[in-house]
């Protein structure tokens, strides 16, 4: 299983992005998926998540200016991000509990998409 992150890339402040992971491989069902973010110096921290039922939650820093979704027939979550702010600077990693066609639940990750906030 393989989770591709993309999507990145330099923006004004103000500006907007899409990021989207598409999960492949050996795939039975998917639970849970996020997205995190780590700047530098700073420890990893979580952005969003939405559950396979499409609940969904937000870090508080990013409510209103970010909106997670899913694919489930492409395997895909997106996270729509607005009004974007040099502190949203980092690189994104996307996440998600998987269940493999052997019935085994796992935990993966993808490597990740810089996205850069600056004028």
């Amino acid at each position: 299983v393989q989770l591709q992150a993309s999507g990145g890339g330099l923006v004004q402040p103000g500006g907007s992005l899409r990021l989207s992971c598409a999960a492949s491989g050996r795939i039975f069902s998917i639970g849970t998926m996020r997205w995190y973010r780590q700047a530098p110096g700073n420890q990893r921290e979580l952005v969003a998540g939405i559950t396979s039922g499409s609940s969904i939650n937000y870090a508080d820093s990013v409510k209103g200016r970010f909106t997670i979704s899913r694919d489930n027939a492409k395997n895909t979550v997106y996270l729509q991000m607005n009004s974007l702010k040099p502190e949203d600077t980092a690189v994104y990693y996307c996440n998600a509990g998987i269940m493999t066609l052997n019935r085994k639940w796992d935990d993966y990750w993808g490597r990740g998409t810089l996205v850069t906030v600056s004028s």
